[in-house]
């Protein structure tokens, strides 16, 4: 099932964010480290989990639960505001969702999970009159850059330096929102 998280569910966030950042790729697919995410207090997850919870109009995170209850997945969409600067510092234009904390569980990878992730994450973001997606990726993270092609998401060629690695970048990949027929 598909569904966003409730506010009262913040051990179980805090769980799979601890999870991916213990996946193999995390260190160039998350600016997060298990360390960090670790050490943060409990304080810190109910507020990120009621932040981003059902009802939400700002954040939206989105879960895949299987069987037993088990999270498989997870994709957050940040609303970003024109006249803000985003997490890089750079001016935001245009009304968009910023698609961030994308994982599913290995087991799981190729089963069309991500892709269900994606379609409610961005429905609600399109519900709430963005003019387009986006996301960021690490230059060295080919698996994560064919993913976000075969959901629609293309290169814009806006690049981020990151400055807890000298020499690489992160490369915004973006959607924009079909227009509307008739």
């Amino acid at each position: 099932m598909i569904r966003p998280v409730r506010a009262e569910e913040w051990t179980a966030v805090r769980e799979l964010a601890l999870r991916m950042l213990r996946d193999p790729a995390a260190p160039i697919a998350f600016l997060d480290t298990y360390e960090q995410a670790e050490a943060r207090p409990d304080s810190f997850w109910q507020e990120r989990a009621a932040n981003a919870a059902e009802g939400s109009e700002r954040v939206r995170q989105i879960i895949a639960e299987g069987p037993g209850g088990a999270w498989l997945g997870t994709v957050s969409v940040l609303i970003e505001e024109p006249g803000s600067t985003d997490w890089a510092g750079l001016p935001v234009t245009r009304r968009q969702g910023h698609l961030v904390g994308v994982f599913v569980r290995p087991e799981w990878r190729g089963s069309g999970l991500i892709k269900a992730l994606f379609a409610a994450g961005l429905d609600w973001a399109w519900e709430r009159g963005v003019e387009r997606a986006r996301l960021f990726v690490h230059e060295d993270n080919a698996r994560a850059q064919g993913l976000y092609r075969k959901v629609g998401f293309v290169p814009s060629g806006v690049t981020v330096p990151l400055a807890s690695t000298p020499g690489k970048i992160e490369l915004e990949y973006v959607l924009e929102r079909a227009p509307l027929d008739g």
